[in-house]
């Protein structure tokens, strides 16, 4: 479902400088779209980058390939490792 498909209810209110508006106003228009219709556009796609930008972890190749590796063939545990299992086996009853 698109944005322009969902039904409107809620209301946001913003207090913007003349100049700042005056180039939505423009940016509308040359998209052809309402004021409103860009604003919630154009807020719901900035958003949405915040979220992902938070959400979604970007390796690079050579990153990638080495993280499968080490779950493909993890390493042997370490001294905390082990360490830190038997204090978990006295603290937690299962």
């Amino acid at each position: 479902m698109s944005l322009q498909e969902h039904v409107r209810t809620s209301r946001i209110e913003a207090r913007i400088a003349p100049e700042s508006l005056d180039l939505v106003r423009r940016a509308a228009a040359i998209q052809g779209r309402s004021v409103s219709d860009f604003v919630v556009s154009a807020a719901h796609d900035a958003a949405q980058k915040t979220v992902s930008e938070m959400e979604v972890i970007r390796l690079s190749r050579e990153a990638q390939e080495r993280f499968v590796a080490l779950l493909m063939a993890p390493p042997p545990p370490n001294e905390a490792l082990l360490r830190a299992l038997e204090r978990r086996k006295t603290m937690i009853v299962e």
